[in-house]
């Protein structure tokens, strides 16, 4: 029988325990991602197959083999799929595409829809529909490394298992000695004592915890044998006594084994509830996952429905087969238009919710004023009740400052008011109320005369994505404005609840912390108002410098400059070419993509401003990037004004002609002083 030391038995369980972790998690993730790959590649073969059938369409209808082999050939930029063929309706092969190195042969006919794994190939056959009529079927047939990535995986986990166990068993080795080293001293100073009788003998004291204890009283017991072993051999008659006392010694060993044997029950305990934690932490990471899923699928559902509408109506605007009247084309491009301003206020909020669930969202408290803030949301919002024919009812000014971010509170008050506006019944009523709930606290509450939630609506109403069965229903939202209201509440310290009952209405209501008003610098308030004013009449024709490297918003520009005759547009395809078109032509205005190819939007505004030329040009940023950040930072460089995509026309439009004025109005400055 083999007699393994604790030191051993130590290391022992160590070696098990990480190795079955270790086996348990990499399994795990490998498992996950071969049929994360399984799945994504049979996705990405079907949609190349519907691309395909689409694209050749109307190669098959018009017998076009040339245009046909083109669209195969576009195959070459997915280096995964070896072959691809196109049948016609009558299963002879129409074109088709081999990957460099190729060799192997087509099919003699097409199959029927399918799509199954065969070796290390995946074939898949997909039918081409038009309008009832069978075209054709495209053949894909593409690599399956399914097999081969395993093995990688396999050999990566060995590699990864055989590392981890190393250093765990070095570590083992190395910190296994502070557990065994008090009871291993204790251990051989119980062997001398007992081989040689020496009983003067003492065990070091290594620890403070409870191997420590073990030693001082082994160590009290070894003085107490020794002092009854000096009693013995200085009187006789003291032998029964002495019994006694090695029966007493004894009996403290077997105590002190005792209270061993009730510590190890105790740690072992405490491993156990410790695993008993790792469970509930795993399972809270497993439902962390399936709600991320859920939160990444219901996105996509969002995201794909606008862009159905975006999509369906374009292509039957730009499709010869399916003529339309001007009076549907303009209902086309409007249902195209109010999509795409729902696709960018989803993004915005998406956007918005990322960012408060980062906690990258940075707050500039300060008292607020609620009589300001509830007329502004007022002006805001009585348009859209006045549509609807909702009666809007505001409290009278109230005197509260509440400690906010001014931004964030009206974003959450807008909030709260259009969704009582939008689930309203028509001639309805929106009541927002103030009162003071504390001597610190004041609660704002927005109630409608709608239809009312259920309890178990309320409880899932600040899920991301949940509009609670109003995806369906004629009013459009994302679902994720109440999740972002409720965060940016929380983080301005306040609180948001909400009381419903069906077929009266629904209440929400928020409370912030009170705080005193900043002291006024003036004896009066002076209150600046904002009017559009008509852009003034052009003093002569103007010249606007167009600089994007992308055609189809270069396209949009120079069809909305059309409309503006006086403008003349020039156009540079890079930021090389638009600087030297700019100390050429001198225009009165630029605009500046930033994300252009060689040189940067950012770049070329340095390098016109360094020229004397062309430093007193106001350049306008007209980009994609939409963060606050990097209209900060786009302003701060020397921008004029920044623009960001999608274009608003009228704001484009108002953007230029306040351009231009500064520009003129400048210009009669220099030559006032310059007669």
């Amino acid at each position: 029988m083999i007699v393994r030391s604790i030191r051993q038995k130590l290391v022992t369980v160590v070696m098990l325990t990480t190795l079955a972790a270790l086996l348990v998690s990499i399994g795990t993730v490998i498992a996950y991602d071969l049929r994360n790959y399984h799945k994504a590649l049979l996705g990405d073969m079907a949609t190349q197959a519907e691309l395909l059938g689409h694209m050749t369409s109307a190669a098959l209808t018009f017998d076009d083999a040339r245009l046909a082999s083109e669209n195969l050939a576009l195959l070459r930029i997915r280096p995964s799929v070896r072959a691809g063929a196109i049948y016609d309706a009558k299963g002879i092969l129409f074109a088709s595409y081999r990957a460099p190195g190729e060799r192997a042969a087509f099919p003699v006919s097409p199959q029927t829809d399918d799509l199954r794994v065969s070796g290390d190939d995946l074939l898949l056959y997909r039918r081409v529909v038009e309008n009832g009529e069978l075209l054709g079927t495209v053949y894909l047939r593409a690599e399956y490394t399914l097999v081969a990535r395993a093995v990688d995986y396999l050999s990566i986990a060995a590699g990864v298992i055989a590392l981890a166990m190393l250093i765990a068993w070095l570590m083992t080795r190395r910190l296994g000695r502070i557990v065994t080293a008090p009871i291993v001293a204790l251990t051989e100073t119980a062997r001398e004592v007992v081989s040689t009788r020496d009983y003067s003998r003492r065990a070091p004291r290594i620890s403070d915890d409870e191997a420590g204890e073990l030693v001082d009283s082994f160590n009290a017991m070894l003085g107490e044998i020794e002092q009854r072993t000096g009693a013995l051999e200085t009187s006789h008659h003291a032998i029964a006594r002495e019994a006694e006392e090695r029966a007493r010694a004894q009996q403290e060993i077997m105590d002190l084994n005792e209270q061993l044997e009730v510590r190890v029950h105790e740690r072992t305990m405490q491993l156990e509830l410790t695993n008993a934690e790792l469970e509930v932490a795993m399972a809270a990471a497993k439902n962390a996952n399936q709600a991320k899923s859920a939160f990444l699928s219901s996105m996509s559902h969002e995201l794909r429905t606008p862009l159905n509408a975006i999509l369906g109506f374009a292509q039957i605007l730009t499709s010869e087969s399916l003529p339309s009247t001007l009076a549907q084309k303009k209902e086309f491009a409007g249902h195209i238009l109010k999509s795409g301003r729902h696709l960018l206020t989803l993004i915005n909020e998406i956007l918005d919710l990322a960012k408060v669930e980062s906690g990258t969202v940075t707050l500039s408290m300060e008292p607020v004023a609620l009589a300001d803030m509830l007329v502004e949301c007022r002006n805001m919002t009585e348009p859209l009740a006045q549509q609807r024919k909702i009666r809007m009812l505001f409290p009278d000014a109230p005197d509260a400052v509440v400690q906010a971010d001014r931004t964030r509170l009206k974003q959450v008050l807008l909030n709260l008011l259009s969704n009582a506006i939008k689930y309203n019944r028509e001639m309805g009523a929106v009541v927002c109320d103030c009162s003071v709930v504390t001597a610190n606290r004041v609660r704002l509450s927005v109630q409608d005369t709608g239809m009312g939630l259920r309890p178990d609506q309320i409880a899932s109403l600040f899920q991301p994505f949940n509009r609670l069965g109003q995806e369906n229903g004629s009013e459009e939202g994302t679902g994720i404005g109440l999740v972002v209201t409720r965060r940016l509440v929380e983080l301005m310290g306040g609180e948001i609840g909400v009381s419903s009952s069906v077929g009266v209405g629904t209440v929400f209501w928020i409370e912030l912390g009170l705080t005193q008003p900043v002291p006024s610098a003036v004896g009066e308030a002076t209150v600046l108002t904002l009017e559009h004013k008509a852009a003034p009449a052009p003093l002569a024709d103007h010249s606007l410098l167009y600089v994007e490297d992308n055609p189809a918003n270069l396209k949009l520009v120079q069809e909305i400059v059309r409309f503006r005759p006086d403008l003349h547009l020039l156009t540079a395809p890079d930021g090389h070419i638009g600087i030297e078109l700019a100390k050429a032509h001198l225009p009165d205005v630029i605009l500046m993509d930033l994300n252009l190819p060689c040189v940067s939007g950012a770049d070329a505004l340095k390098e016109l401003r360094s020229d004397p030329r062309t430093a007193h040009i106001p350049v306008i940023a007209l980009t994609a990037n939409a963060m606050p950040r990097d209209i900060e930072r786009g302003l701060a460089s020397g921008f004029f004004r920044y623009l960001t995509k999608p274009i608003n026309i009228d704001e484009f439009n108002e953007a230029i002609d306040s351009t231009l004025a500064f520009a003129d109005t400048r210009q009669l400055a220099q030559k006032a002083r310059n007669p």
